[in-house]
Order: C-alpha cells, then structure tokens, then sequence
C-alpha cells in the first residue's frame, strides 16, 4: 500500500483518539456522532463507489437496526453488547437481503426508485404501527454492557467509552474494507462498475455478487445504526427517512465517490458544514435558512472539485504545474 495513501488515515486515526483529551463534553458527543455517520457513509461507499449501485434505502438498514436495538433489550436490565451487536446487524442484514434480491433484479433509476419505495415501506411500518412507537419514537431503557461475567469492561452508557468503541467500530469497518476491496471479491466488484456487461462476457455471475455487497452494506449501516440508537438512548421513524439516505449521498459525493477515505472526509466536512450554517454567532438570524447555505457550498463544491474532497490536492499540484510549465 502508498505510504502516501496511509500516513494520512494514521494521522486522521491518531486525532480522534486524541480529540477526548481536549473537547469538551459537546465536542465528544459531535464527533461521536459523526464518527456513526461515517460508518453510515462506508457503507453506502460500498455500494456506490465500489459496485455502481447508487442506493437511497441505507437509511431503513440503519434505522432498522437501531429499533432492533429498541426492541431486543429488557426493560429491567441492561442487554449485553456480545449478542445485542450482532442482532441489530442480522436484522439490518437480512432486510438489505430481502430488499437486494428484489431490486438488484432492476437496473438505473429503476433500482433507484426500488430501493427509495423498500425503505418508505420500513419508514411506516415503524411510523404508523405500534411496534416502532409512531411518531414518538421509542425509548432505551438501558445502555447494553459488555462484561466477563461479573467483570463489566465497557459501559456504553459512558460517553468516553462511547467516544471510543465507536472510534474502534468505525477503525474496524475501514480496514476491513480495505482488505475487502483488495481481495478477489473485492476486484470483481469493481470490474461490475465499471462494465458488467464484460464481467458477464467473461463468465462472471453478477447477481450474487451484488447481493452479497448489499447484504454486506446492510450489515455496515446496521453497526452505524447500533451505535446511534446506543448514544441517543433514543430512536423515532425519521432515522429510516429517505433524507438521510440522501445526506449520505451526499457525504461520499461530497468527499469523493470511490475512496474509503472520502467516505469518512465526507461526513466529517458535511456536519461541519451543518454546523457552520446553523451558528447564530456567525449568521444570526440567517442561521434558521441554514439549509439554503449548506445546499450553496455542496454545488461550488461539486463544481470546483469533481472528484470531491479528496482529490483536491491532486487539483491544485496539477493546476501549480501548469502554471510553473506556462510561464516557463
């Protein structure tokens, strides 16, 4: 792997771990959060960056495994993280199973639509029934635990130990994805990007290809949405809405479409940005519009810098050398 390529995701590694030690309790909890919605954003990377399927139902994985975290643990004890984890990725698994065995059997704006009608049809199921608490949401009784019998080793309802194990979630789903894009799966994924039409040619079945990264995506996001329903205490219908699906979107576009690493700079740039915009100390009552700003940048942003965030230095190495070539 390019040293160059490595440093600064070590760099980017090492901040984080060291960001506790001088942020606050607000600071803690923002990039908790944002550190979830980079595991969010790897996911749908998987599928948009590496495999071409641009999806809008990641948000009804991630939001279905956060109720599943809702709804596995007792009321009058605290669930153990060692089963609670993997249930809430099961579910979001064998959702994004069902829902990619259907849609990936469509193609273009169709799987798109596909996709964007299975997650509405989550988001009422939890909107409009009993079992997800309507609009009101339903609350966690207890933060789970990890212990060895009577030895707890994690409090999840510790905001540090939060900090951290997300921090851990969000290292893991990385670097396992980047030995999974380097592995042969990982290579027919991306041949299917970029013609799947060859890789038929070539005797490659494509289908359980793509639904196994959708099952795999699934899974991803269902982490993601482990861990916020953990934070928050707290999960309501709007986490399956199709606007965060399109946040997310957003994230990777914003950071760069087919770079893990873009993945993870997207979501940090855009609740950065959310942040900027909702600041009443710096746009006052212009704060409350604070959507129309956000919507601003991403369009200079996506087109001054094609290839996002990521590939910005590579913009202007190349536009220096021209100018050096020029007036040579």
């Amino acid at each position: 792997m390019n040293p160059a390529r490595i440093a600064p995701v070590l760099l980017g590694a090492l901040a984080l771990a060291l960001w506790p030690l001088t942020a606050g309790s607000y600071g803690i909890d923002f990039v908790t959060k944002t550190m979830i919605y980079a595991i969010l954003a790897l996911s749908l990377e998987l599928l948009v960056g590496t495999t071409g399927l641009v999806c809008f139902g990641q948000a009804a994985l991630f939001g279905l495994a956060g109720y599943a975290v809702v709804q596995l643990s007792p009321q009058d004890a605290a669930a153990s993280v060692w089963w609670l984890l993997p249930a809430s990725m099961t579910v979001a698994a064998a959702y994004a199973l069902f829902m990619g065995a259907l849609s990936l059997r469509t193609r273009g704006v169709y799987f798109i639509m596909v996709t964007l009608a299975f997650a509405q049809m989550a988001y009422y199921v939890v909107h409009d029934t009993p079992l997800g608490g309507g609009t009101d949401g339903i609350y966690l009784a207890q933060k789970p635990l990890a212990a060895v019998g009577q030895a707890v080793l994690l409090d999840l309802g510790e905001p540090l130990t939060l900090y951290y194990f997300v921090l851990g979630a969000l290292a893991t789903a990385f670097i396992a994805l980047a030995l999974l894009l380097r592995s042969p799966f990982g290579r027919a994924l991306a041949g299917i990007r970029i013609s799947e039409q060859r890789m038929r040619a070539t005797g490659f079945s494509t289908y359980p290809y793509k639904l196994a990264a959708f099952v795999l995506s699934g899974a991803i996001a269902g982490l993601g949405g482990f861990l916020f329903a953990v934070k928050d205490g707290f999960v309501n219908p709007e986490l399956l809405s199709w606007h965060l699906s399109g946040s997310v979107l957003v994230m990777i576009i914003l950071g760069g479409i087919g770079h893990l690493r873009g993945a993870v700079i997207g979501a940090f740039a855009f609740a950065l940005l959310q942040e900027f915009f909702k600041s009443e100390a710096v746009f006052g009552a212009f704060a409350k519009h604070w959507l129309l700003g956000l919507g601003l940048t991403i369009i200079v942003s996506v087109a001054l810098l094609p290839r996002g965030l990521i590939g910005a230095g590579a913009l202007l190495t190349n536009r220096l050398r021209r100018r050096v070539a020029g007036s040579i």
